[in-house]
């Protein structure tokens, strides 16, 4: 078989540049070495839940986002604009007052009137910047960023640290502050969303009518094109890497990639929800990242009217009574009947971003041969579909379209 150009993988990177290259005009084929298309962003159903791969949100703000997808077709519930900061004095909101007026007066609770003020104007510049301006900004990590911006120490422990380390799966906020500033910008500006069925829905429809070939993996490049699994061959001038890091490293031999971070989600089902609101509560002190009652955010996510609840932990070791002791301690109920639904241990979550970061680079790995994903953009769904979006237009231009 002959084509113009092969994509390996068919995660959000993949499906991006497979449909820029079909709107190119060229004979394309995706090869999926799992079942569904996805890559990390599938959603299982176990006992009549839908179950995320991981705790994941969407966002409405992203250009590539904006251009590609149907948002009505994906049916979205909204998250509360903000989230509940637990500590050793219970919750607070720290709510968007922009979005949430009437919850404004409890952000003096959580912080100095300095500090909110600081973040007040850190807000305003980075939700009125065009995002070009924040990407060439001078290179820090995000905790001195929060410092040069005005933030106290303690407001940043207290207050920001716990919610970014979800963000950034990372609690020493080592990430680039070029990033954390459109990260700010992106949840400013949009609003963060489940589609009704589960994040599968966000690939399923970039997927829609594209020339994707599931169960079938490659075993390797080849100089005519890719050697398959089962020993059937495909011929193309050009071949496109979009699989996860390790995988493409040992596809294109030399490959840079960048350290992975880590994380763990648990689901648990719950015969009441612990929380009446589709709130995300981050963990001040404990071993919890973050947790949500999904089923209030989209009830559709629960087959059978009990309360689901996700929990996200730092990498891949997990105490599951330990999470479900601390659980109890967010809440304020008792979980010792809520039913472990599934664990997923994600170690390749998402690319490490210390400074100094590139925020796009050249998918161009050889004559030929193509690599794109988030590891080589940034750790967001923004960048793996950008990156893809690259990679087409580098294939097309090299290809004389």
């Amino acid at each position: 078989m002959t084509v113009d150009a092969v994509v390996v993988g068919a995660g959000l990177a993949g499906l991006a540049c497979a449909q820029d290259l079909v709107a190119g005009g060229l004979r394309v084929l995706v090869l999926e070495g799992s079942d569904r298309v996805g890559g990390r962003m599938r959603t299982d159903l176990v006992h009549g839940f839908r179950l995320d791969r991981g705790f994941q949100v969407f966002n409405t703000s992203y250009p590539q986002v904006r251009r590609r997808m149907t948002l009505r077709a994906l049916r979205l519930h909204p998250f509360t604009p903000g989230f509940l900061v637990a500590g050793p004095d219970g919750r607070g909101l720290f709510a968007d007052p922009t979005r949430r007026p009437r919850d404004a007066a409890g952000l003096r609770q959580l912080a100095s009137a300095r500090d909110l003020a600081a973040l007040g104007l850190l807000g305003a510049r980075d939700a009125a910047l065009p995002a070009a301006l924040l990407r060439r900004a001078g290179e820090a990590p995000t905790y001195a960023a929060l410092r040069s911006a005005g933030i106290s120490a303690h407001g940043v422990e207290t207050l920001l640290r716990p919610f970014l380390a979800g963000v950034f799966l990372e609690d020493g906020l080592e990430t680039s502050g070029r990033f954390f500033h459109l990260v700010w910008r992106s949840l400013l500006r949009g609003s963060l969303c489940l589609p009704q069925t589960g994040i599968g829905a966000v690939p399923e429809q970039l997927a829609a009518g594209l020339p994707v070939r599931p169960e079938c993996p490659v075993a390797e490049l080849t100089g005519d094109g890719v050697l398959l699994a089962d020993g059937g061959e495909v011929a193309a001038p050009a071949v496109v890497v979009a699989t996860d890091p390790a995988t493409a490293a040992q596809l294109l031999p030399g490959l840079a990639v960048p350290p992975m971070r880590a994380v763990s989600t648990l689901y648990h089902a719950a015969a009441r929800p612990p929380l009446a609101e589709p709130t995300l509560v981050v963990d001040r002190d404990g071993p919890v990242l973050n947790t949500v009652v999904l089923s209030q955010v989209a009830p559709g996510l629960s087959g059978d009217g009990r309360a689901l609840v996700s929990t996200s932990v730092l990498g891949t070791e997990v105490d599951e009574p330990a999470v479900r002791a601390r659980l109890g301690e967010l809440y304020g109920c008792d979980p010792g009947g809520w039913e472990h639904l599934a664990t997923y241990r994600i170690p390749a979550a998402l690319p490490a971003m210390p400074v100094p970061l590139l925020l796009s680079r050249t998918t161009r790995f050889g004559p030929g041969r193509y690599v794109c994903g988030d590891h080589r953009a940034t750790g967001s769904v923004q960048g793996a579909l950008a990156s893809g979006a690259r990679a087409a237009r580098e294939v097309l231009a090299d290809l004389g379209r």
